[in-house]
């Protein structure tokens, strides 16, 4: 049966859900708690499955204030949440969790407008609360990913929270809609509204590596790779992948390293060779300080509460 009106086709295989179009294929986990696979134009855009992300790398302001050790069950939330349930929906409508034996009633024929993966996750915190990550699939292979935070009032604050990317290899740049150079909350007002280039995957080279390169206020980042780890593929020609806001600008950071390997390096020479492109898609920021390194908190309205639900989404596109 040939897929004569553009729509979605849907593979529901034991452990995985396929989703597939012109030029794209998705594969959702039922066991890993993401999406585990994202092709397009034969290009894997995935070396992981996105989690939520609670941690950024230690700053100076963060040592002087105490802040870490306060919030230090984060990076335990950061690396070790887990998966709890996944449900799914066919245009809109809930359907039994199709792995096995359940999938066994569907044909390899089997296509809809929109397939929508629902993961919730339970974070590694005393107490415990949930986040859930949802991905919605239209026929032209855009995925729109939203991600609910359920607040807590019992934890501590949160440096960061949002989503974060792993690709296979070295990003050569990206191009983002957004704000001029480094910003966070509590750094804005040098930022102007525009588009701009980066070159390679740059980190700021502190004395001890910290986190960096987070740009605020953004509508759209694509990130722009040619290696796969694909033995095969010598092209060497660019492909590109888009991450654009659904309905508020997000913020993004796009390193070479993620936040726990920043956080293990005491010198900027213990970093590891860059080899992969950690995106990290957020939703909430708390912001740096800077008022008193040794001391001085990050004033207030810069704070980001456990206590308040979260709530953030963007679109995957080819870019």
């Amino acid at each position: 049966m040939a897929n004569t009106n553009k729509q979605l086709h849907i593979i529901y295989g034991d452990g995985d859900l396929g989703v597939g179009g012109d030029g794209f294929h998705y594969l959702f986990s039922y066991s890993r708690g993401g999406l585990e696979s994202l092709v397009i134009d034969g290009k894997e855009w995935l070396y992981r499955e996105p989690k939520p992300t609670f941690w950024r790398a230690t700053t100076d302001n963060d040592r002087g204030n105490g802040f870490s050790r306060k919030s230090a069950q984060w990076l335990g939330a950061d690396m070790f949440s887990q998966t709890t349930d996944v449900a799914v929906k066919v245009n809109d409508q809930a359907i039994a969790f199709p792995g096995a034996k359940t999938n066994n009633q569907y044909s390899n024929h089997e296509f809809s407008e929109k397939i929508e993966v629902i993961y919730q996750f339970e974070t590694a915190t005393t107490p415990t609360t949930n986040v859930s990550v949802s991905y919605t699939v239209t026929s032209d292979g855009t995925i729109a990913v939203r991600v609910h935070y359920q607040g807590n009032e019992k934890l501590p604050e949160l440096p960061v929270f949002g989503l974060r990317f792993v690709m296979p290899t070295a990003a050569t740049g990206f191009e983002y809609d957004g704000l001029s150079g480094e910003t966070y909350p509590d750094r804005l007002a040098g930022g102007q509204p525009g588009t701009y280039q980066v070159e390679g995957l740059p980190v700021t080279h502190y004395l001890v590596p910290q986190d960096c390169g987070v740009h605020m206020k953004t509508n759209a980042v694509t990130i722009r790779r040619d290696r796969t780890k694909n033995n095969a593929d010598r092209s060497e020609r660019p492909f590109r992948l888009k991450f654009e806001k659904l309905a508020d600008p997000f913020a993004f950071s796009c390193l070479p390293y993620t936040a726990e390997e920043l956080e293990n390096a005491t010198h900027i020479e213990e970093l590891p060779l860059p080899r992969r492109t950690i995106v990290s898609i957020l939703g909430a920021v708390r912001g740096v300080g800077g008022i008193d390194s040794w001391g001085s908190d990050v004033e207030e309205k810069y704070h980001i509460p456990a206590g308040q639900d979260i709530d953030f989404g963007f679109k995957i596109r080819k870019g």
